[in-house]
């Protein structure tokens, strides 16, 4: 791909209802080469994973500069497009969100998730007025225009994470979303067959579902149509999960069955020595 409106246009023609794009979320660079060279169409961050790395709690606990400065190690590791979790925006008011979207663009990235959670004590709610939100997708939406660069821009409603709504409160607020700008509708949290189908029957637009154990396999969720099936920080909390066992089995035990399946050193290092 010759620059990054190539790369954004590639990536805006994987959202196919019932043959989804597949997404492996990765946190650093070489979490993200490990997944393009695993095979996938592109690379998507996820900020749980990201900011672990980092050494800060998930819920934008880290400010814009630190957080995109990650995602643009991740975007120079790999040649597929790369997607970026930006949380809620990392600002509050309009104008803030553009300098978001000119700093993913600047990054090399060419999607963004913006969810409509709210953080800190005091917000009046687990999830931003519809409205108000739907300000927030229009303004970056026009931000993301006036680069030049068409962001494939997947508003999240955190209706079933947080347990305030159901489908018709969820199908509301996608309306609300796509007609603000919003390209695509993530909803993670819905999971039930049932529900992902009439979710991928009401959204008027690619749906993107959040899977992990106990969910539906991506062959299911593609006959439900689904557009896009994402892991979150699914394969962070398994690697994290491998790094406390294995910890625990030398200081225990003094064994190292944990290391076993472990990736050859060179074939890491061969990896990362691969020409971009």
């Amino acid at each position: 791909m010759t620059n990054q409106t190539d790369r954004a246009l590639a990536f805006r023609a994987l959202h196919i209802p019932g043959s989804p794009l597949v997404l492996p979320n990765a946190w650093d660079a070489v979490s993200a080469r490990l997944v393009e060279d695993a095979g996938a169409a592109a690379v998507a961050t996820t900020s749980a994973g990201l900011v672990w790395a980092l050494g800060a709690p998930d819920g934008e606990r880290v400010d814009r500069p630190t957080a995109l400065a990650a995602v643009a190690r991740i975007a120079e590791a790999v040649t597929v497009p790369v997607t970026a979790d930006i949380e809620s925006g990392y600002a509050e008011d309009t104008e803030g969100l553009a300098g978001t979207v000119r700093a993913v663009i600047a990054a090399g990235a060419v999607g963004v998730n913006i969810e409509d959670a709210r953080y800190g004590a005091g917000t009046g709610g687990p999830l931003r007025d519809v409205g108000e939100q739907a300000e927030r997708i229009a303004a970056v939406r026009e931000a993301s225009d006036a680069a030049g660069v068409p962001l494939f821009v997947n508003a999240r409603t955190d209706t079933f994470l947080s347990g305030v709504g159901g489908v018709d409160l969820t199908l509301e607020r996608a309306a609300a979303f796509r007609a603000a700008g919003a390209d695509g509708i993530f909803v993670p949290g819905a999971v039930d067959p049932g529900i992902v189908k009439e979710l991928a029957d009401g959204v008027d637009g690619p749906l993107n579902v959040m899977a992990g154990p106990g969910a539906p396999t991506v062959a299911e969720l593609a006959a439900l149509g689904a557009a896009r099936v994402s892991v979150g920080s699914g394969i962070a909390q398994a690697a994290h999960a491998l790094v406390r066992r294995a910890a625990r089995e030398l200081l225990d035990t003094g064994t190292y069955r944990s290391l076993a399946d472990g990736l050859d050193y060179g074939e890491v290092n061969a990896l990362l020595e691969r020409e971009r």
